[in-house]
């Protein structure tokens, strides 16, 4: 089982984003897409209905994040286990899994720091 850079860049938290490997795609960050496909903008004229259901669509997206990075950290103890067990000898398989679970993590953390900043920029709103 060989996995690529651009392998792990397709795991299912990671949505839209590419690897970084030309500075074509330093130079095109609107290719980065944040939790399914929401876009940045909160000036989009919408339906009152709609924005309801985007925003639980959105928090159904972030719990789903949140379970497939707990499942790959999961995914990961177990790989450890295995081989401190001597059950498989294939140091590839466990550096996959821990790649997994430290990519996972690392964009669930960025997601949930970019949203505390939108959340404390709300909060010193004065009207």
């Amino acid at each position: 089982m060989n996995t690529t850079a651009s392998d792990l860049m397709k795991l299912p938290g990671l949505i839209g984003v590419s690897p970084l490997s030309s500075a074509k795609t330093l130079a095109n960050p609107t290719k980065l897409k944040t939790l399914d496909g929401f876009s940045n903008s909160i000036l989009v004229d919408r339906p009152e209905e709609e924005k309801g259901a985007s925003f639980d669509s959105l928090l159904s997206s972030a719990m789903d994040m949140l379970r497939e990075t707990n499942d790959y950290s999961n995914e990961a103890a177990e790989a450890e286990l295995a081989y401190a067990m001597g059950i498989t000898n294939s140091t590839h398989e466990l550096q996959v899994a821990q790649m997994k679970a430290n990519v996972s993590l690392q964009y669930t953390v960025a997601v949930r720091n970019a949203v505390m900043d939108a959340y404390k920029e709300i909060m010193q709103l004065q009207f």
